[in-house]
């Protein structure tokens, strides 16, 4: 759910801030050039949901999870360095926008694998709502953020700090993922069982200080 609250806030904040970067006193981009930042940011996430979710089956879950995190928290902490306007800087921007993407398709193929292969049949639907639903979370985050820093900074600072407000979130969202178990199935399929029968446990213990 928090990879979905992160792409709300990635895909709002990027919009909300596309003003500011046209301005001379930031990047000065042209319009054709703004338009640019959302397609390659969707093109990052197709191209990342097709190559790591071929790498599920090879990494895991867990591992490919945070994998990816950090490619989307590389991706967009560096968007917020861009110095100037003219095509290196202009490609470097680009490409920060479509690592970014490709981190969060690449999440999508580790967390929908998780979900289908970790929650029981009668739960799995809602479940699946719930999770996928938390993006509307991140896009109101990211609409309060964008107010605050986009009138509270200079012009050429808040947009920045807009964009550093996705990396800072992601590392609280690695810090939870290390605590969440690798898919019992997945590890059975891989040869491992003594770790499936290691992760059952502790999902089992888990259910059972719930009851």
């Amino acid at each position: 759910g928090a990879a979905w609250i992160l792409d709300g806030l990635q895909i709002t904040i990027a919009s909300s801030v596309t003003g500011e970067l046209t301005k001379p006193q930031t990047l000065g981009m042209s319009s054709t050039e703004i338009g640019l930042i959302a397609s390659i940011y969707l093109i990052g996430e197709m191209v990342g949901a097709l190559f790591f979710g071929q790498l599920s089956d090879k990494l895991g879950r867990k591992r490919l999870l945070i994998m990816t995190l950090l490619l989307y928290l590389f991706g967009t902490g560096a968007a917020a360095f861009v110095t100037g306007h003219h095509t290196g800087w202009l490609v470097f921007f680009y490409l920060t926008r479509f690592v970014a993407g490709a981190g969060i398709g690449g999440q999508y193929a580790a967390i929908n694998s998780a979900i289908d292969e970790m929650m029981p049949s009668r739960y799995r639907g809602r479940v699946d709502i719930w999770i996928n639903g938390t993006y509307w979370a991140g896009a109101i985050l990211g609409s309060f953020a964008s107010l605050i820093f986009l009138n509270a900074f200079a012009e050429n600072v808040g947009w920045r700090l807009a964009f550093l407000m996705g990396p800072v979130l992601a590392l609280v969202v690695i810090v939870v993922a290390r605590t969440l178990p690798e898919s019992p199935r997945w590890l059975l399929t891989h040869g491992r069982v003594e770790e499936a029968k290691a992760e059952l446990a502790k999902i089992e213990a888990a259910q059972g200080s719930d009851r």
